[in-house]
C-alpha cells in the first residue's frame, strides 16, 4: 500500500544555494554566515520561516550510482549550504526589499557564489510524515535536474505522484519538504561582487529535504530497496541527482517569530 501523503503547508518559498569564499578557512566562513550575516537576514519583514542548511564539506554525492544519471557531485559545483525562506504571503518579498539590499552588500564578505531558486505559489510542499515531537536528528539535501526532452508537467507528475510517495512509503522519514523551481533567472538575485554563473546544463529543477532519526538511518536509506527501485526509473525523467549530507539545520525565524537564538 502506497503511503498517503498529507501536507502541513504549501508555502511560497525560495532557496539560495551558497558557496563560501575560498580565500579563508571554510569554518570561518560558515561561522560568519550563521553569525553576522544571519542577523541581517532574520529581521527581514514578511518571513514565515528562515533556516540555514549547512552541508558537509565531504559530499561526493550520496545517491547510489544510477545508469544515465549524474550522482557524483562535481567538485567545482559542490555547495556549502543554502538559505531556505518561506514567506507569509505573495506580497512578502516586496515588504523585505530594504533589508534585502543590506544582505546584498554583505554577501561578498562570506560567499563567492550565490544562486537563487524560487518556485511559484503552492509549488513547495511540506509533508506530514512524522509524529508530533518526532524530530529529525539528521538530514539530506537532494537536488534534481530534469532530463532533456522531459516536459515540466511530466517531471512534476513524476516527482509528486511517484518519487515523493515512494520516499514517504519507506516510513523512515522524520521530515519531507519539496520545492519545484521556476526557470532560473539571474536578475532575481544579482548581488554585487559575487559570482552567479549557472550554465543551463548545471541548473536544477527541484529539491527535497529529507529528515531521518540519525545518521545511521540516513545511510541505511540510501542502501535500501526503496532507493534501488526508484533508481530503476529515475533515468527516464532525471539527468542528475545530487544528494548532500546536512551537518546542521539552523532556524532563525519560525512561524513568523524572530528567534533570539537559533534552533537546531
Amino acid at each position: 500500500m502506497v503511503y498517503r501523503l498529507r501536507y502541513t503547508k504549501k508555502p511560497l518559498s525560495s532557496s539560495i544555494s551558497l558557496w563560501i569564499r575560498g580565500d579563508r578557512p571554510r569554518r570561518e566562513g560558515m561561522d560568519y554566515w550563521k553569525g553576522p550575516h544571519s542577523k541581517i537576514i532574520r529581521v527581514t519583514p514578511g518571513f514565515d520561516e528562515y533556516r540555514q542548511i549547512h552541508l558537509a564539506e565531504d559530499n561526493p554525492g550520496r545517491w547510489p550510482a544510477t545508469p544515465g544519471v549524474e550522482t557524483a557531485i562535481p567538485a567545482d559545483r559542490r555547495m556549502d549550504g543554502l538559505a531556505e525562506v518561506a514567506f507569509k504571503s505573495v506580497l512578502s518579498p516586496l515588504r523585505g526589499r530594504k533589508q534585502t539590499k543590506l544582505a546584498y552588500k554583505d554577501e561578498v564578505n562570506v560567499f563567492r557564489r550565490t544562486l537563487l531558486y524560487m518556485g511559484p505559489p503552492n509549488s513547495a510542499r511540506w509533508y506530514h510524515v512524522a509524529a508530533p515531537g518526532d524530530a529529525a536528528g539528521a538530514r539530506a539535501m537532494v537536488y534534481l535536474r530534469r532530463k532533456d526532452g522531459v516536459g515540466t508537467g511530466a517531471f512534476r507528475r513524476y516527482l509528486h505522484e511517484e518519487f515523493v510517495p515512494a520516499l514517504a512509503d519507506t516510513r523512515v522519514l522524520k521530515e519531507l519538504r519539496t520545492q519545484v523551481f521556476m526557470p532560473w533567472n539571474r536578475r532575481l538575485w544579482d548581488t554585487p561582487d559575487v559570482a552567479h554563473d549557472n550554465p543551463v546544463d548545471q541548473r536544477f529543477h527541484a529539491s527535497l529535504i529529507l529528515g531521518f532519526a540519525d545518521a545511521d538511518a540516513r545511510r541505511a536509506f540510501y542502501a535500501g530497496d526503496a532507493v534501488a527501485k526508484l533508481s530503476n526509473r529515475l533515468g527516464e525523467f532525471v539527468s542528475a541527482v545530487h544528494a548532500y549530507d546536512v551537518t546542521g539545520t539552523l532556524t532563525f525565524v519560525k512561524e513568523g517569530t524572530i528567534l533570539q537564538h537559533y534552533q537546531e
